[in-house]
C-alpha cells in the first residue's frame, strides 16, 4: 500500500496497526505530513464499525489545541474508508525513559490537553502513557478511538469495559456513569507513572490491577512534593472529590483561556464544523490554503537533498584536508593531487548547479566554493601545526568513523 494514493493523500510508510486499521505516514496535496488511518477490509464492511468511526470523527473534530492530535479529514466512502489526523512525530510516554526529566512540562502539557478535551464537551476515556506522544519534550494526546462525547455515553458494547486497568477510573471499572472526572483520574495515573516509573496500581492480571484501583491507595512514592497533593486528589475514588481540568490548570499555572482561542495551525479548519451523518463524512473542512502556505513535496525533497549534500561536502572536505596535510611532507605531489581532485569535483558540482537552475542553486554554488577554500585553508593549517604521524593517525581514525557512519546510515 505504501507509495499508493488514497484520495488526495500519498501513503509513504506504515506507522502501526490496531484493531480497526493501519496507520500510515502520508503527504497531503500540499506536501504536508499527516497520519492516515485506513480501516481493515473486514472492518470496513461492518456497518457498526463505520458508525464507531463516525463517532470517533465527530468526537475528535470538537477538540483542538497544540497538545492534542486533531482530526483533519475523513472519508467513509469507497472500498477503503480512512481517517486523517495531525502527524505527531515522537515516542509514546510508555516507551521513553522514566521517571521523566522535565515532569513539569509534561504535567502542564497534559493539563492543557485535558482542558481542551473537556471544553469541547468530550471525554477521552483512554488516557494512558501509550496514548501520550512525546515530541521534542512536549506531550500530545492521541487516539480518541474510544472517546465518547458527553451527550453520547451509551455507545459502548453492553457490559464492556474498554481501556487499560490501572488508568481507568473506579466508576468506569464498576460500570457507573462516565464523565470528565474519569479523565482526571487517568491524568493522575499517567503523571504518577511518569514521575515514578511505576504503574500507580502495580502490575499483574487486569482483574487484580482493577481491584487495587477501586479499593487501594495509589503508589505515589517518589512523586515530587509540588505534584503529589494534586495527584492524590486526581486519584480519589469518589469522582466528586477530583478537581476539574480548569482547576488542575490553575494549580499548575497553565493558561486557562478557552482552547478554541488557542488552536494550533493544524486545527484552524476544524473549528468550523458541520453536522453530518455517517454517509457524508467525505469532508474537506480542513483547508490548509487558508493558513500559512506549506512548501510542496518536491521542494521539501529538494531541501532535504541539499542538506545531505552539504553534510557530505563538509565531511569529505575535512577528510581530504587531513589526507593532504598528512602527505604534505613525505609526498607533496600526492597532497597536491588530492587537493586538486577535490577542487575539480566540487567545481564540477557547482557547474551542475548552475546548469540545472534548481531552487537552491545560488546557495549550492556558494557552499561549493566555500568548501574548496575551507579545505585548502584547513590543510595548510594542519600541516603547519601537526606532525605527519599525528595527521596520519587522525586520517585513519576519520576513515574508520566515516565507514561506520555510512554502514549504519
Amino acid at each position: 500500500m505504501n507509495g499508493e494514493r488514497l484520495g488526495p493523500y500519498q501513503l509513504l510508510s506504515r506507522l502501526g496497526a490496531g484493531g480497526f486499521g493501519e496507520v500510515h505516514l502520508a503527504l497531503d496535496s500540499e506536501g504536508r505530513t499527516v497520519a492516515v488511518k485506513v480501516l481493515h477490509p473486514h472492518v470496513a464492511a461492518d456497518g457498526g464499525a463505520l458508525a464507531r468511526l463516525a463517532r470517533e470523527v465527530e468526537t475528535m473534530r470538537r477538540v483542538g489545541g497544540p497538545h492534542v492530535a486533531e482530526v483533519l479529514d475523513a472519508s467513509l466512502e469507497g472500498a477503503r474508508p480512512y481517517l486523517v489526523t495531525r502527524y505527531v512525530q515522537g515516542r509514546p510516554l510508555s516507551a521513553v525513559p522514566v521517571p521523566v526529566a522535565d515532569l513539569r512540562s509534561l504535567a502542564t502539557g497534559l493539563a492543557d490537553a485535558l482542558l481542551a478535551v473537556h471544553e469541547a464537551g468530550v471525554v477521552h476515556r483512554d488516557l494512558k502513557p501509550a496514548n501520550v506522544m512525546m515530541t521534542e519534550g512536549d506531550p500530545v494526546v492521541i487516539d480518541f478511538g474510544i472517546a465518547s462525547a458527553l451527550d453520547s455515553l451509551s455507545v459502548t458494547a453492553s457490559g464492556a469495559v474498554v481501556g487499560t486497568p490501572g488508568y481507568l477510573a473506579p466508576e468506569v471499572l464498576e460500570g457507573g456513569v462516565v464523565g470528565p472526572e474519569a479523565d482526571v483520574f487517568s491524568f493522575g495515573a499517567t503523571l504518577a507513572y511518569a514521575a515514578t516509573g511505576r504503574h500507580p496500581y502495580g502490575q499483574g492480571p487486569p482483574s487484580a490491577v482493577a481491584y487495587r484501583a477501586v479499593h487501594h491507595e495509589p503508589d505515589l512514592e517518589g512523586v515530587p512534593g509540588w505534584l503529589e497533593p494534586l495527584l492524590r486528589e486526581c486519584l480519589a475514588t469518589d469522582p466528586a472529590a477530583r478537581p476539574t481540568a480548569a482547576r488542575i490548570c490553575a494549580r499548575l499555572g497553565v493558561d486557562a483561556t478557552p482552547p478554541a482561542r488557542r488552536l494550533s495551525r493544524f486545527s484552524m479548519g476544524t473549528a468550523r464544523r458541520e453536522e453530518s451523518d455517517v454517509h457524508h463524512l467525505s469532508t474537506r473542512e480542513w483547508q490548509p490554503g487558508r493558513g500559512p502556505k506549506a512548501e510542496s513535496a518536491e521542494l521539501s525533497r529538494a531541501r532535504h537533498r541539499e542538506r545531505v549534500r552539504r553534510r557530505w561536502l563538509i565531511g569529505s572536505g575535512l577528510f581530504m584536508s587531513l589526507l593532504a596535510a598528512a602527505a604534505q611532507e613525505p609526498l607533496p605531489e600526492v597532497a597536491l593531487f588530492l587537493l586538486a581532485a577535490f577542487t575539480l569535483a566540487v567545481v564540477a558540482d557547482a557547474g551542475v548547479a548552475l546548469a540545472t537552475r534548481g531552487p537552491f542553486r545560488k546557495s549550492r554554488i556558494i557552499a561549493d566554493f566555500t568548501g574548496v577554500a575551507g579545505t585548502l585553508g584547513i590543510s595548510l593549517a594542519l600541516s603547519a601545526f601537526f606532525s605527519t604521524p599525528v595527521l596520519a593517525l587522525f586520517a585513519g581514525t576519520a576513515l574508520v568513523v566515516g565507514i561506520v557512519f555510512v554502514l549504519s546510515a
